[in-house]
């Protein structure tokens, strides 16, 4: 086994920056796509593979010492292709005897009314929600049997530089820019807890290289919670316009849905904005530390990037 070389699947916002942090702590990285293409990043390689087929799988990431498994689905067709897509990634990895970090979010726990934490039960009330479950409790027993070695880490709505399909992404930057008023999920005066994505690809490097990680799942590192609003407000401040976050209609997204079917999958997580929605990451700053990016800084950061786009 090459104990360096460090292979992502999946080459969206958050497998990108994984290679990234990876490549600046030293390590030889790969990601694995279906075609094969994505970003150019100094240092990373790119291979095409169709992870599903385990023989292919195991493959792509043979030599590997860790596989990141960064890729989904469509968001509507998580039930019907999430399961082999991660069956057949953990299958590889089993084979190779990689380490597995899965990137997962907090969907499994369902609705809350305390800040979450890694020992809450999984109650999901969502079909998401309960592919996210499956796919964690299945991990978990892979590694409870001795066959797997595996950890993930769990993040909230993430929003960052590159993120263009999120709750905090394309719904409100590019309104912030042009100084209108940002339609948001829920209610934007509840309490969330938004993850910036060069810190959530930090933390899945960390559980990667050190085996203090495994065999559990980790909440990665946010900054202090806020308030939608609040979030969007500083957007505008540092876009030097005017504007306010303003609740989009439940029934205008469910007529939406009608016609698009990823919106269509937004309304029944709903709920995770119109109550307080609040992450705990005490366990990974106690066992690893945490630093993690201002709001003010991450956002400031997000929207420099949102007006590089335009120019």
């Amino acid at each position: 086994m090459n104990t360096d070389r460090h292979v992502v699947i999946g080459a969206g916002p958050v497998g990108t920056g994984i290679a990234r942090k990876a490549v600046a702590r030293g390590h030889q990285v790969t990601i694995v796509t279906r075609t094969g293409s994505g970003l150019t990043i100094p240092g990373v390689h790119h291979v095409k593979a169709d992870v599903t087929d385990p023989v292919t799988a195991r493959e792509a990431i043979k030599d590997a010492s860790v596989v990141y498994q960064a890729a989904q689905p469509a968001y509507n067709k998580w039930s019907e292709k999430f399961p082999s897509l991660q069956s057949g990634v953990a299958t590889a990895a089993a084979a190779t005897d990689a380490v597995l970090v899965a990137v997962e979010n907090l969907y499994m726990y369902g609705p809350v009314d305390r800040p979450m934490t890694e020992d809450m039960a999984y109650a999901a009330t969502t079909k998401k929600g309960a592919v996210r479950g499956a796919l964690a409790t299945e991990l978990a027993d892979l590694y409870a049997a001795g066959d797997l070695r595996a950890t993930a880490g769990r993040g909230s709505d993430f929003y960052g530089p590159g993120v263009l399909v999120s709750s905090l992404a394309e719904r409100v930057f590019p309104k912030v820019l042009a100084g209108k008023n940002a339609s948001v999920l829920g209610d934007p005066d509840r309490l969330h807890s938004y993850t910036y994505i060069d810190d959530f690809a930090d933390a899945l490097v960390t559980l990667g290289g050190d085996v203090r990680s495994l065999g559990r799942a980790w909440h990665v590192p946010n900054a202090p919670t806020r308030t939608t609003s609040q979030v969007v407000d500083l957007a505008y401040r540092a876009a030097g316009t005017k504007g306010k976050a303003v609740g989009a209609p439940k029934l205008i997204l469910r007529l939406i849905g009608k016609f698009n079917p990823v919106v269509g999958e937004v309304i029944e997580m709903l709920y995770e904005f119109e109550e307080d929605f609040v992450v705990d990451h005490s366990d990974f700053a106690d066992t690893f530390g945490a630093n993690p990016t201002s709001l003010e800084d991450g956002i400031s950061r997000t929207v420099d990037w949102y007006r590089s786009q335009t120019k």
